[in-house]
C-alpha cells in the first residue's frame, strides 16, 4: 500500500512537471514590459534626468533597492556611449549603456545582466509633450525569453514584478522633476 501511494505521488509529480514544461514551451519568445506616467514637467527637464546616468540613478528604483550597491560609471556619463556597471546582492550584476538619443523625446539603452541570470535586453524611454507643460513618460523593456525565463514566467508574473519597479521608478522621476508645491501663506 505504501509503495502504491509513492507511485501515485511520483506519477502526479511527473505529470505536474510535464504540464509545467508544456506551458513554458508555449510562452512567447520575446517579452515586453511597459509603464507610463504623466508628469508635470517639460520634456527637456525629464530628458536631462534620463540621458545622464548619474541623474538617472537618482531615481532608478533598482539603485534604491540596495544602498550597498557598487556601481562604476564610464568617463562619459551622458549621451550615447555612456555606461554604468553595478554589482549588488539585491539586484544582481550587470551594466547599461545609452545607445541612442533623440532629444528631448527618446533615450534607448542596452541592458546586460550577468547575475543572477544572464540576459540582454533593450530599454527605452519616450517623452511626449502634453498640454499645460506636462509630459507623458513611457518606460519599456524588451528582450528575448530563453526557456528558463519562460519557465519562470509560468510561475511568476514577470510583467507585474518588473512593472512594479518601473512604476516606482517613474514615481521617483516625478518627485525629482515636478516643482515643489508653493508653501501657503497663513
Amino acid at each position: 500500500m505504501v509503495l502504491t501511494l509513492f507511485k501515485l505521488i511520483g506519477g502526479l509529480l511527473v505529470l505536474l512537471l510535464l504540464v509545467l514544461l508544456f506551458q513554458a514551451s508555449r510562452q512567447p519568445d520575446h517579452f515586453k514590459v511597459e509603464r507610463q506616467l504623466r508628469i508635470q514637467a517639460s520634456p527637456e527637464t525629464l530628458f536631462a534626468l534620463i540621458q545622464d546616468l548619474r541623474q538617472f540613478n537618482r531615481w532608478n528604483p533598482y539603485e534604491k533597492k540596495d544602498p550597498q550597491i557598487q556601481g562604476q560609471y564610464s568617463a562619459q556619463t551622458a549621451g550615447p556611449g555612456a555606461r554604468y556597471a553595478w554589482q549588488s546582492k539585491e539586484v544582481g550584476e550587470g551594466s547599461l549603456e545609452i545607445t541612442e538619443l533623440q532629444a528631448p523625446q527618446r533615450v534607448a539603452m542596452r541592458l546586460d545582466f550577468i547575475k543572477p541570470f544572464e540576459a540582454h535586453n533593450q530599454a527605452e524611454f519616450r517623452i511626449e509633450a502634453l498640454p499645460g507643460g506636462a509630459s507623458q513618460v513611457s518606460w519599456t523593456m524588451t528582450g528575448p525569453s530563453p526557456f528558463v525565463s519562460k519557465l519562470m514566467g509560468v510561475i511568476f508574473n514577470m510583467d507585474r514584478m518588473i512593472g512594479r519597479d518601473f512604476e516606482a521608478g517613474l514615481q521617483n522621476l516625478r518627485g525629482l522633476a515636478e516643482p515643489a508645491p508653493a508653501a501657503s501663506a497663513t
